[in-house]
């Protein structure tokens, strides 16, 4: 769901030459499948495109990406422990660190780096969490696509920002 929203914001923005937008699971559970029927409703109701096949994201990769976005606390520190460098666990952050209405946010963080040092500091990470919807009703995955939207102007905002800083 997320990599079908910022997929949306990037095109919107007319990064998507500059900015690869991908998804991959902590977990091989589902590798192969499509997305759940449920999340394919909330996106195409709300106007997205979506073609996912799920995968596993892999240490390799870390190589080759500039930025992990992790929608809750247990695959931030799953994919933090899967970096092989402390530099290639740094690219990881939760989404919802860039949303400004978020707790953190709230809390007086002035951006996302703020917000996640606080937030390990305080060892209360979930307060950021996108909640996976799978085990319950399409309520929840309605819930999610409210989350990933709210945060993905302040993800657009960080990677435009990142791309100027790279781009001659």
């Amino acid at each position: 769901m997320a990599e079908s929203v910022f997929r949306s914001h990037i095109a919107d923005a007319g990064l998507d030459d500059l900015v690869e937008v991908d998804s991959a699971g902590t977990g091989g559970w589902h590798e192969g499948d499509g997305a759940d029927p449920r999340t394919v409703a909330v996106l195409e109701a709300a106007g997205y495109e979506q073609d996912h096949r799920a995968r596993q994201f892999r240490a390799s990769w870390f190589d080759r990406v500039d930025l992990v976005i992790a929608l809750d606390a247990g695959h931030l520190r799953d994919l933090r422990a899967l970096a092989p460098t402390p530099e290639a666990a740094a690219k990881v952050r939760l989404l919802r660190s860039y949303d400004p209405a978020a707790p953190a946010a709230r809390d007086g963080a002035t951006d996302a780096l703020d917000a996640l040092d606080a937030l390990d500091a305080l060892d209360v990470l979930d307060v950021l969490d996108v909640p996976d919807p799978y085990y319950g009703s399409l309520d929840g995955f309605e819930e999610c696509l409210e989350l990933v939207e709210a945060a993905s102007p302040g993800l657009l905002d960080a990677v435009r920002a990142a791309v100027k800083e790279t781009t001659p």
